[in-house]
């Protein structure tokens, strides 16, 4: 059983995501680059304010962390599973990660930023 709020364990799960969907970006940027794309820019755009949009949700996980005294490191890592050690104001918890998990949350974050965004965005330009 977890000790750990709700709340606090989702912000502590961005800290674990979000920096792998900006690796994941960053990946897709140097490939859009190479890319003989007739069109590149509209690419590059996407992908680079999709990165400054994540880069600032994962600033304020970590400023919320920071000031509620949260942390989360990798511990260990194998072909199946990677470990964390959550420590939430003095208490230290484990929480192993099955990695296919972790891969399918960064590609429903990334569609979520891709695809979410703009929807919103689309409902509210046409209300």
């Amino acid at each position: 059983m977890t000790r750990i709020p709700e709340k606090d364990r989702d912000i502590m799960e961005q800290a674990i995501y979000l920096p792998m969907v900006l690796t994941v970006l960053n990946r897709d940027l140097t490939v859009i680059e190479k890319s003989p794309f007739k069109l590149r820019k509209p690419y590059q755009e996407l992908v680079e304010e999709t990165m400054k949009v994540v880069q600032k949700e994962l600033a304020g996980a970590k400023s919320y962390m920071k000031s509620n005294q949260l942390k989360v490191m990798e511990t260990k890592r194998d072909d199946a599973f990677t470990m964390f050690l959550f420590l939430y104001k003095g208490y230290e918890e484990y929480h192993n990660y099955f990695n296919p998990r972790i891969r399918n949350k960064v590609q429903e974050l990334m569609e979520h930023y891709f695809l979410g965004r703009h929807q919103s965005r689309t409902r509210t330009n046409s209300d």
